[in-house]
Formats: structure tokens, C-alpha cells, sequence
């Protein structure tokens, strides 16, 4: 898991709730979730820390934070080009994200 050391200068955010597909465990997420950090989203310019929260009915949440919005949004739209990453969404049931982007007001 990334080191969110930088967080307090953080003013962007990504944001998605999803479930995972049909047979896919925590555990399989969790270590491709790693590999996403260590590989791809740590090298990015802008990029503080990453992490997935657990709630409810099979429901998690991504959450990268960054030095702004825009690179927030700039990261994430790199994801469709990264291999990794791509390992990653491909455990993901498509019609149960959600994902937004948000600027820290305080």
C-alpha cells in the first residue's frame, strides 16, 4: 500500500465506489492493487498516496489523492494506458462504479 506521508498537502482527490466481479476475492484485488502502486501511480508526477477502503455489501473505494484536481483527473485518465492498471479494472463489475473527483476546500 502506498505511503500516504504527503497527505496533508493534498487538494485533489479521486474518488470511485465499485464491487468486484463475480468470483473475484479481496485477496486477488488487493495484491494487484500493489503491484498499481509500487509500478504505475507512484512514478506519477503529482501523485501523494492511494488507498481502497472496505464498507458494506461487497462495496470498496478507491481513493488516490494528489497534488491537485487536475493531476488527479490527469493520473486517472492514464489508467487506460497502463497495463497494470488494466489488471486491475478487469476485476471490477462496470456497472457498480462510481467515480468522482473532488477539490479539498479545507
Amino acid at each position: 500500500m502506498t505511503q500516504l506521508k504527503n497527505i496533508s498537502n493534498f487538494v485533489g482527490m479521486e474518488f470511485a465506489t465499485f464491487k468486484l466481479k463475480e468470483g473475484i476475492t479481496e485477496e486477488t484485488m488487493l495484491q494487484i492493487i500493489n503491484e498499481v502502486d509500487k509500478n504505475f501511480l507512484q512514478k506519477e508526477e503529482g501523485f501523494l498516496g492511494h488507498c481502497t477502503l472496505k464498507g458494506n455489501d461487497g462495496v470498496y473505494a478507491d481513493v488516490a489523492f494528489a497534488t491537485t484536481q487536475e493531476k488527479a483527473q490527469e493520473i486517472c485518465a492514464k489508467w487506460m494506458e497502463n497495463d497494470l492498471a488494466l489488471k486491475y479494472i478487469e476485476l471490477i463489475d462496470e456497472s457498480s462504479v462510481n467515480m468522482t473527483f473532488w477539490n479539498r476546500i479545507k
